[in-house]
């Protein structure tokens, strides 16, 4: 029997992120609520847009 968490790094980013909280009204609100609470992390854990460095080698 399959169980009910079948967990996609991708689904999770998109639907949870940053981005997509940034895009939509009620997104924003949550947003807001968080830092206003005084939240450490505003989306959930592995949502967040990491960039690498354009270091030279």
């Amino acid at each position: 029997m399959k169980r009910t968490f079948q967990p996609s790094k991708r689904t999770r980013k998109r639907q949870y992120g940053f981005l997509k909280r940034t895009r939509t009204r009620t997104g924003r609100l949550i947003l807001q609520r968080r830092r206003k609470k005084g939240r450490w992390r505003l989306v959930p854990k592995n949502t967040e847009r990491k960039f690498n460095r354009h270091v030279p080698s």
